[in-house]
């Protein structure tokens, strides 16, 4: 049985709809990418999948049980983990503090994190443990984003855009950790538009084009597949 399934999910906000029908599975242990060009749905995916998006229609299922009216803070209680676009950092808190509040108890089936663990997968979040969130550079900031999330032991992370606005060592070290973190044992949906950096990490891909799946299969066939990255994910 797959983690997490999702069955012909629509979202709209207001009269705009963003979300035609998406579908897509997650094994446990897998790391599934989102990809695609900038506005086809990718975050509104994720926001839908946490419930964050409140007009949404069709099915999701984690362990099996239907979640699909579910309030985001009873799908974060219940081991989904999600890393925001935009960071959202608290500024005004210490990186320890920023990872204190979301703080969880550890869960059966997924690696359990505490802050030992934490500074060993980001160095530099040890080394600036007291410094204020809003003092940090965007790299330490999007690993700050990722190590919060991870203290609430979460059994699958969904990983919005992190590479995003980085620059490409900090790409690099990020592609690394996440590496280390679905060696752990971690489920992952990737959301981004980096392809070498999805093809680098992913087992499997779903490619969205104006909020529809327009092609899935692993990563090696979607390196082969030429057509679908002109028409779909080259600028």
């Amino acid at each position: 049985m797959d983690l997490l399934t999702v069955d012909n999910l629509h979202v709209q906000y207001g009269l705009s709809q963003v979300l035609h029908g998406v579908s897509l599975a997650v094994g446990k242990g897998e790391l599934v990418s989102l990809v695609g060009r900038n506005g086809v749905g990718k975050s509104t995916t994720m926001r839908g999948i946490m419930g964050l998006a409140t007009q949404r229609q069709g099915t999701i299922r984690w362990r099996g049980q239907d979640i699909s009216r579910r309030a985001p803070f009873e799908n974060a209680r219940d081991g989904l983990g999600y890393v925001p676009e935009d960071r959202r950092v608290f500024s005004d808190l210490t990186v320890w503090e920023n990872l204190d509040v979301a703080r969880q108890p550890a869960r059966g089936g997924a690696p359990a994190w505490d802050e030992d663990k934490i500074f060993q997968l980001f160095p530099d979040l040890k080394r600036f443990h007291d410094r204020k969130g809003g003092y940090l550079s965007g790299g330490q900031q999007q690993m700050l984003t990722i190590a919060r999330t991870l203290m609430g032991n979460p059994e699958l992370l969904l990983l919005d855009e992190p590479s995003e606005g980085l620059a490409p060592l900090v790409v690099d070290m990020l592609g690394e950790k996440i590496a280390e973190l679905k060696h752990a044992g971690l489920s992952i949906v990737l959301a981004e538009q980096n392809l070498d950096f999805v093809l680098a990490l992913s087992e499997r891909c779903y490619v969205l084009e104006k909020g529809s799946v327009v092609f899935t299969g692993t990563a090696q066939e979607l390196a082969a597949n030429a057509d679908v990255q002109d028409r779909y994910l080259n600028v």
